[in-house]
């Protein structure tokens, strides 16, 4: 008899092991959920508090940094105290998961409050379904914006691309070539906004100081002109030469990249062979090439139907040279249609996902370089 009542049953191991495993989980859910709401209070603090500069930096740095490896070091733990199988399940999104969390908080759930909002009027007083989308695609300012931004996608991706991937070809050949790059790439260290400044002077009316109009004026006999105004819609290539100056550099590096990638057995194949450097460059050259150009291509498109900084700088969306995000700003916190300017956001979010989609699957196929 006493050897029976110091057995237990089978039973009650299972309840003790399911007991215990629960138990586990739980904790290490509610640990890292007590944690983020600790730095959620950090955040509030960091928002609405009035005490001196110097303590919210401090408060910042230690609640940043701090928090993060905090929820990292506390979730990894708890997970790794775990039976092993639910160790190996969970331990990636404890990693994984914080970022998780951040994109869905900080992207996704914008992007779809923001989709409800375009649902409604300009103050959001009414339930208007898909009218604010069917002004996007019929009102006349909006036509002319989704041109421009056509032209910004056409002439800007394209003479970007083209130049980078002549100036790389030709550099590779030189042997200035160091010095040459350096120059080329050096638009990609300015801003956007500095871009703008900088070709705002460049375009100055005002002979004395715009160079354009300088030239134009003292070489040519011309009288000034205001470049970024005149001759719509063609005006606005004198914004996309601005973008093209910044990204030319930016593409002549990652083709020179790839260039130097080809293997100098095929080439040297290639002219004994009889092929001229057209036929080497065309044949040999672009089809190695072709997965580096085709990320480059769809990089600079994102940029281009993103394009805001520039255009705001240099003209302020005036003498037609509206892109999507300049009406989106406009329409949103200048005309306070939050419905209209939410439908143009959701529109340009549709157009860039595509493209974002296959520029992933290009570097998931590694094809880029």
């Amino acid at each position: 008899m006493q050897r029976s009542t110091d057995i237990k049953p089978k039973s009650s191991f299972i309840v003790d092991f399911f007991a215990s495993t629960i138990g586990r989980i739980l904790i290490s859910l509610f640990v890292p959920l007590v944690t983020f709401y600790i730095l959620y209070l950090g955040f509030i603090f960091l928002r609405d508090s009035n005490a001196p500069k110097i303590v919210i930096v401090a408060v910042a740095i230690i609640w940043g940094v701090g928090g993060v490896a905090l929820l990292y070091l506390v979730s990894n733990w708890l997970v790794e105290r775990m039976p092993g199988d639910w160790t190996a399940r969970l331990q990636p999104y404890v990693f994984v998961g914080p970022a998780v969390a951040i994109l869905i908080w900080y992207l996704a759930l914008p992007a779809v409050r923001t989709f409800i909002i375009s649902l409604y009027n300009r103050d959001g007083s009414e339930f208007i379904w898909f009218r604010n989308y069917i002004d996007v695609f019929t009102q006349r300012d909006m036509l002319i914006t989704f041109r421009n931004n056509l032209m910004w996608m056409i002439f800007g991706t394209g003479f970007s691309v083209g130049f980078g991937l002549l100036i790389a070809v030709l550099a590779d050949r030189s042997k200035y070539e160091r010095i040459a790059k350096s120059l080329i790439f050096l638009p990609m260290a300015i801003s956007f906004v500095g871009a703008g400044i900088i070709w705002n002077f460049i375009y100055e009316p005002n002979p004395n100081i715009g160079l354009l109009n300088a030239i134009w004026v003292n070489l040519f006999g011309g009288e000034p002109q205001a470049w970024t105004a005149l001759i719509q819609p063609w005006n606005n290539l004198f914004l996309i030469a601005i973008v093209v100056w910044l990204q030319t550099g930016f593409a002549m590096v990652l083709f020179s990249a790839a260039l130097k990638g080809i293997p100098n057995e095929l080439l040297e194949a290639a002219r004994v062979d009889g092929a001229n450097e057209l036929q080497v460059f065309f044949r040999i050259m672009l089809p190695y090439i072709r997965g580096t150009i085709i990320t480059v291509t769809t990089t600079i498109v994102i940029f281009t139907l993103k394009i805001f900084d520039i255009v705001l700088v240099m003209t302020g969306g005036r003498f037609g040279t509206e892109v999507i995000a300049t009406q989106f700003y406009r329409q949103y916190f200048i005309n306070q249609n939050s419905g209209f300017g939410s439908a143009i956001a959701i529109i340009l979010l549709i157009a860039v996902i595509p493209v974002m989609i296959y520029n992933l699957k290009q570097f998931s196929e590694r094809e880029t370089f």
